[in-house]
């Protein structure tokens, strides 16, 4: 899989999980800014979507993936910051010749912070759709991308199924952290024990009184979205130090409607489901879900998808719920990019 780098490095491939998987290439230079996007709030008035843009320095690329993160979390997922030359999703991509845009949703990050009760899936979702016109007309970067894949980690993949099936209007479809069969046991015991109300944290509590913001617990997100054995401590107190606040109405809305009811089943283009290993919340126990590998994966989610999605499924080994911040989430960057290339067309300039 040949790569346009500032400076050629050869090609070596290795077969890692069904997926011919290119090896690491040499650093290029990138450009990430910051800026903010008008869109509808959840009650028509008017908002920004803030977030990172990165991409290549050079001619811009064609295509452009929206990244959307999970409960708790903020654009800073894609863009940890610390020891980025491994973790940062976005950089890692812009090294490679792709472009990202990673927005904070509505009530996190530096996006407006609306009342959080009528703050649910309908509103997410229109929200990346209006970022996604925003994207294609070109106000972003000075680009109007020809090709836009939108990438979902946890809740976030709940809001990504609902756009995609919505709106129809991406090239692509990634969904991380995410199965339709979680783990009750998981999930009810994590929200029980490890969530708190947002303006009690004292690293949230400026954030302001909402009393349906929540936010993990101190100590909490080891547990609930790291396998430990797999991860840097380091990179679980970045983690801890750049959490975020989610509306419980919104989260409820798309545990219901993304997942029970799964808007999945009217995504009409190609679709990655990724997971880890060990996530507790979604291959724990009761799951119910065989996450030892992508291809034992599949025959249980194939169901929740049309014949258009071509679904493709990947498996982290040894990762837990958020898998790009394990050891090894450069092999589920890799993965991302060949799928990127064979199902969506997307490849490296």
């Amino acid at each position: 899989m040949p790569l346009k780098l500032a400076t050629a490095v050869a090609a070596c491939c290795v077969l890692l999980g069904g997926f011919l998987v290119a090896a690491p290439a040499e650093a290029v230079d990138i450009r990430c800014s910051d800026l903010d996007l008008p869109v509808t709030g959840p009650l028509g008035e008017p908002a920004t979507v803030h977030g990172r843009f990165c991409l290549p320095d050079g001619p811009a690329p064609k295509a452009v993936q929206l990244l959307v993160h999970g409960g708790t979390y903020n654009s800073a997922y894609w863009d940890l910051p610390y020891d980025p030359d491994r973790y940062s999703y976005q950089r890692d991509m812009a090294k490679h010749g792709y472009a990202t845009f990673a927005a904070d949703q509505l009530g996190s990050g530096g996006s407006s912070k609306p009342l959080s009760l009528p703050l649910l899936l309908p509103a997410l979702a229109r929200s990346m759709h209006e970022v996604i016109g925003h994207l294609r007309a070109g106000r972003v970067g000075g680009t109007p991308f020809e090709k836009v894949v939108i990438v979902g980690h946890s809740v976030g993949s709940g809001i990504v199924a609902a756009e995609a099936s919505t709106y129809q209007d991406v090239d692509g479809v990634i969904l991380t952290g995410i199965t339709h069969l979680p783990s009750v046991p998981a999930l009810t015991f994590g929200v029980l024990f490890g969530l708190q109300p947002a303006f009690t944290d004292g690293q949230l509590g400026s954030l302001g009184s909402d009393p349906l913001y929540f936010t993990t617990k101190p100590g909490a997100r080891a547990g609930l979205f790291y396998a430990t054995e797999n991860a840097d401590p380091r990179v679980i107190e970045a983690d801890e130090a750049t959490k975020d606040q989610v509306s419980v109405p919104g989260m409820g809305t798309v545990a219901v409607f993304g997942i029970v009811l799964p808007a999945t089943k009217a995504i009409r283009v190609p679709v990655l489901q990724a997971v880890g290993e060990k996530d507790i919340l979604f291959c724990g126990l009761f799951a119910l879900r065989d996450c030892s590998s992508g291809e034992t994966l599949r025959p249980a989610e194939a169901p929740f998808y049309r014949p258009e999605a071509e679904l493709s499924t990947y498996v982290l080994p040894g990762a837990g719920h958020s898998l790009a911040l394990h050891r090894n989430a450069s092999q589920y960057r890799d993965a991302t990019r060949v799928w990127l290339r064979d199902k969506v067309g997307v490849a490296a300039p």
